[in-house]
């Protein structure tokens, strides 16, 4: 099992920093008026927000590192590395396509960000590796525990979003750290075991005569 390079680890530490630094940062810059628990974060790079760079950056930047990690996580299954790195194609594609202005409505911008929900959902389990060898967070019941869990945020996200929650901000940044500390968890299980898996694999002593 091959392990994952020092740039796979940067990519994946990275993109939480990211993420939650380029809302927090965007956050500060929008008016008083702005409440991040009822608004949601697309809204920060929409079309008409105040220094809106800011989050289309972060957007951007956390979609590379995705990508980076899905191509540097060799010991995940290839269906699961593609998912991932499709799923930071997909934010690429929601940052190139913003939300309209208020009270307006971008079709690109939602069926990308619903790709890229769905991608990040399923990644895992799409990665996992059977065998007592495997790391723990490419293990099928963690893998499985992992998608359960991201799906049901998800879900709480969805019902904010068709129901005009006050809750929809919140659900969006919860589901959000979720799915962006998850391939961070994966690569330390890995680089955490990868002596062990080599250790296991090392040819022993020949006897001596």
């Amino acid at each position: 099992m091959r392990a994952v390079p020092w740039w796979g680890v940067f990519s994946s530490a990275t993109a939480p920093v990211l993420l939650i630094g380029g809302w927090t940062v965007a956050d500060a810059l929008q008016p008083r008026s702005f409440d991040p628990v009822r608004q949601s974060v697309s809204s920060l790079a929409r079309a008409g927000a105040a220094d809106r760079w800011v989050m289309t950056l972060a957007f951007v930047l956390v979609a590379a590192c995705y990508m980076a990690t899905g191509v540097a996580l060799r010991p995940a299954a290839s269906a699961g590395r593609l998912v991932l790195v499709a799923g930071g194609l997909a934010g690429a594609l929601v940052a190139a396509n913003p939300e309209a202005v208020a009270g307006g409505f971008s079709f690109a911008h939602a069926l990308w960000a619903a790709v890229g929900f769905m991608f990040l959902t399923a990644w895992p389990l799409a990665a996992r590796r059977p065998g007592p060898s495997a790391p723990w967070g490419l293990r099928p019941a963690v893998a499985v525990t992992a998608a359960s869990l991201i799906a049901a945020l998800l879900a709480w996200f969805v019902v904010e979003l068709v129901s005009g929650g006050g809750e929809l901000g919140l659900a969006e940044r919860v589901l959000g750290v979720a799915q962006v500390t998850w391939p961070l968890l994966v690569v330390l299980s890995c680089r955490i075991a990868a002596p062990r898996i080599r250790r296991a694999r090392a040819p022993k002593d020949a006897p001596h005569a």
